[in-house]
């Protein structure tokens, strides 16, 4: 069983599933739904599709650059079948998954190493612009003690500059 890429949006196309064309030079055109096919007929850069995988390969949200990737290319040369080969080749699938599986959450954690004082910072502004919504504005007025604090959130070096240009 053959498992194929998607043109388009480069997922996997499985047996009997998805739509496939065939141009007069004999290019092979596979798609794994007609979401796909659409936007391939539309004539779509999978590079400038959110959904797709060039797009987010393209973009830094995936991995691109790494070995383990290089054991799951197509060989066209048939390997001759021999027992030990095959025991090593099954233990060694299960180190290679182990240290892909460990980049990629890397990967993801250095790309979101941002993300939560951003957030934080989202919610000071949400909680400051609406506080009268969680305390009545009559009872703020009342005892000023219930208001929030200020919160000072550390602001690097590099975008108090850019705060400066836009102003």
């Amino acid at each position: 069983m053959r498992l194929e890429k998607c043109w388009f949006c480069s997922s996997t196309v499985y047996p009997g599933h998805g739509i496939q064309y065939v141009r007069n030079d004999a290019k092979i055109f596979r798609f794994c739904r007609s979401k796909c096919h659409k936007n391939f007929k539309m004539k779509r850069n999978p590079r400038k599709v959110k959904w797709t995988k060039a797009y987010r390969r393209l973009h830094g949200k995936d991995m691109t650059q790494d070995a383990t990737f290089e054991f799951e290319r197509k060989r066209n040369r048939p390997e001759r079948y021999d027992r030990n080969v095959t025991e090593n080749t099954l233990k060694a699938i299960k180190k290679i998954d182990k240290v892909r599986v460990d980049r990629e959450a890397r990967h993801h954690a250095n790309r979101m190493k941002g993300k939560k004082v951003q957030l934080r910072r989202e919610a000071a502004k949400e909680l400051e612009q609406s506080i009268h919504m969680v305390k009545a504005p009559v009872v703020l007025l009342q005892d000023p003690s219930l208001t929030l604090p200020k919160i000072k959130v550390q602001v690097s070096q590099q975008q108090t500059e850019d705060n400066r240009m836009e102003e």
